[in-house]
């Protein structure tokens, strides 16, 4: 029996307009591939409704993830310009729901990408920025025990917060080598490499959604910005924190929750 995708939306949209999430009725019902067709008309709704599209998310970038997860590629999500925030950032922690950070490069698509053939080289091309950066989720329901319903309310995207963007040249543009401090109130809680994103950078990120969009009939459009996998294990926040990371050569990205 097919799907009724637009029955799913149009609960997912009653919830989201009542400041809820994941309708209870949809629970174990959809296939990871009407999961996002949910979540992109949900995007379609709001941009509808007055939100703008920022960019896309790439999550489940490392492989052991994946292998956690029981999946055997990466997820997709969108940005909304309204949640982007500059580092230094003070989020109300009452208005959160069971909040997490990762670390990530926040890349900067300066020409259109459009799949399903897209190759590295024309990414490598594309890409015109990079900038430290966090991602602020909220764990909306059980992630493992239904990664579709996840993926449907927007693979746990609440908010991104961005330091000062940096051309990518000759020097920095091997995003493999960057390398990641991350500091919880001001205490080292792990260093990483930039080759645990999709085990060889975040360019490789770019190029999976490219591709993976376009089985939707969708691009990434000129100056999209890409939050494009965490370096490390996504991290809890508690009342009070404050979380930094330290990207080389990127710079600093920081976030406070009062």
């Amino acid at each position: 029996m097919a799907m009724d995708i637009e029955a799913a939306v149009r609960d997912f949209w009653a919830e989201h307009q009542a400041g809820r999430h994941c309708p209870p009725l949809w629970r174990g019902r959809l296939s990871m591939e009407e999961a996002y067709a949910v979540q992109l008309a949900m995007l379609d709704r709001q941009v509808a409704a007055g939100e703008r599209q920022a960019g896309w998310k790439v999550g489940l970038t490392a492989a052991a993830m994946r292998a956690q997860q029981g999946v055997f590629e990466p997820c997709f999500g969108y940005l909304l310009e309204s949640g982007e925030v500059a580092s230094g950032h003070i989020f109300a922690f009452d208005d959160l729901i069971a909040p997490g950070f990762e670390n990530e490069l926040c890349l900067t698509v300066g020409t259109a990408l459009r799949g399903p053939d897209v190759g590295l080289d024309e990414v490598r091309a594309a890409v015109t920025h990079a900038a430290p950066a966090l991602e602020i989720i909220e764990k909306r329901g059980a992630f493992a025990a239904d990664l579709p319903m996840a993926m449907a309310d927007n693979a746990q995207q609440k908010a991104f917060v961005v330091g000062k963007p940096v051309r990518l040249d000759d020097d920095n543009g091997d995003l493999a080598r960057a390398e990641v401090a991350v500091y919880v109130n001001d205490r080292l809680a792990e260093r990483a490499s930039g080759a645990a994103v999709m085990d060889a950078g975040a360019l490789l990120s770019v190029q999976w959604l490219a591709n993976r969009l376009a089985s939707f009939g969708r691009h990434i459009e000129a100056g999209a910005r890409i939050m494009s996998g965490s370096f490390t294990r996504q991290y809890a926040i508690a009342r009070g924190d404050v979380v930094r990371a330290e990207f080389t050569p990127f710079g600093v990205v920081e976030a406070r929750f009062a």
